[in-house]
């Protein structure tokens, strides 16, 4: 009996995902990539099944990955710790050589060779790439001494995504896998930018259709627990304003309001546990998370 609900079920889903397929077809969808789902292998194969499928399907999906788990595990090896102001890691010249090296190297490769297991073809691309993300050095309001912005090292503000190379690989067969990388030229400097943000920022740069944000909780909750399924602008500023929302989880709905205001016509928190969470937000009526809109 439950084998026969299962095959009912998931032919009730193929069902469903017709109109979006056809509904998104050659439309692009901008995939932050972290959390659990990229440490747990059986979420990890669901995740580049998805990313497949819905390129497969006609849709153009571009991967930004975070690594954070990772970059601790590797300054733990070198005897430094992880430090944070403002969920914003502090990112010294010897951190971010590790950053560069495990967000730019092992990381981006794993996902490449996890995405072309699954039948895609994927190209890893850092910021540096065609001249893709150029940055500035960001520096943190400082609630103390308003006068004096706080300096987190080589962590960088996006001043500038041409989306040149992306255009050429989203309307061929490939599918980019960014590493959140950026670099100034004037500077000969690089930048270790906050995963969701350059997400959020290439989203609105290619006017994607939609912005999955994954993450390791069912969405954005209230002070109760309680997930929040629809959030607003105005919403937003007060979850933030009372610390509802805060340390990492700011950046990320920043970023999602931002790509909303900008032209993204769907923005998601997703809750990256679930398997097939993304054919699940973008091809069926299940929602897996919050949906963040303007009004």
């Amino acid at each position: 009996m439950s084998t026969s609900i299962n095959t009912e079920l998931k032919a009730e889903i193929i069902a469903e995902s017709l109109p979006y397929i056809r509904q998104f077809h050659g439309k692009t969808v901008i995939i932050k990539y972290g959390g659990n789902a990229m440490t747990e292998e059986r979420l990890q194969k669901s995740f580049a099944h998805d990313v497949v499928l819905l390129k497969l399907v006609g849709l153009n999906p571009i991967v930004v990955h975070g690594g954070g788990p990772q970059i601790d595990t590797a300054l733990k090896r070198l005897g430094k710790e992880g430090r944070f102001i403002q969920g914003m890691r502090v990112t010294d010249d010897d951190t971010m050589e590790v950053v560069e090296w495990v967000l730019g190297g092992q990381v981006q490769q794993d996902i490449v060779m996890m995405i072309n297991e699954a039948g895609g073809k994927a190209v890893g691309l850092t910021g540096k790439d065609g001249a893709m993300i150029t940055a500035e050095k960001k520096l943190m309001p400082n609630k103390e001494n308003p006068s004096q912005p706080l300096d987190i090292g080589y962590v960088g503000d996006i001043k500038h995504i041409d989306t040149s190379i992306l255009n050429t690989l989203r309307n061929d067969q490939f599918i980019p896998v960014i590493s959140p990388i950026g670099f100034n030229p004037e500077e000969g400097k690089v930048y270790n930018i906050n995963a969701d943000v350059v997400a959020g920022r290439i989203a609105q740069a290619l006017h994607a259709e939609k912005l999955l944000l994954m993450t390791n909780i069912p969405g954005v909750l209230d002070k109760d627990g309680k997930l929040l399924r629809h959030l607003t602008q105005k919403q937003i500023h007060e979850l933030i304003d009372n610390e509802t929302i805060s340390g990492g989880m700011i950046p990320k709905i920043t970023s999602a309001l931002g790509a909303a205001l900008n032209g993204v016509n769907s923005v998601h928190i997703v809750d990256g546990r679930v398997p097939h969470c993304l054919l699940l937000e973008i091809l069926t009526d299940r929602g897996v998370g919050t949906m963040i809109t303007e009004t």
